[in-house]
C-alpha cells in the first residue's frame, strides 16, 4: 500500500512539473520568434554578444557569493 501511494505521489509530482514546463515553453515561443525576426532585420544588433552575457552571469554569481558570505559572517557574529 505504501509503495502504491509513493508511486501515485511521484506520478502527480511529474504531472505538475511537466505542466509547468509546458506553460514555460509556450510562454517563450512568441518571444523567441520576435527575437529571431529582430535579429534578421538587423545584423545581430538585437542580440548581445555571448561573452558579454557570460560576463554578466559571472558577475551575478560573484555578487551572490559575496552576499552569501556576508550573511553567513553576520549570522555567526
Amino acid at each position: 500500500m505504501r509503495a502504491a501511494f509513493s508511486l501515485l505521489a511521484l506520478v502527480i509530482v511529474a504531472a505538475i512539473v511537466l505542466s509547468l514546463a509546458k506553460k514555460q515553453a509556450t510562454a517563450l515561443k512568441p518571444a523567441a520568434a520576435g527575437a529571431s525576426a529582430a535579429a534578421t532585420g538587423t545584423a545581430g544588433a538585437a542580440l548581445p554578444a555571448p561573452k558579454a552575457v557570460g560576463q554578466q552571469v559571472q558577475n551575478s554569481i560573484d555578487e551572490a557569493a559575496r552576499k552569501a558570505a556576508e550573511a553567513a559572517s553576520a549570522a555567526t557574529n
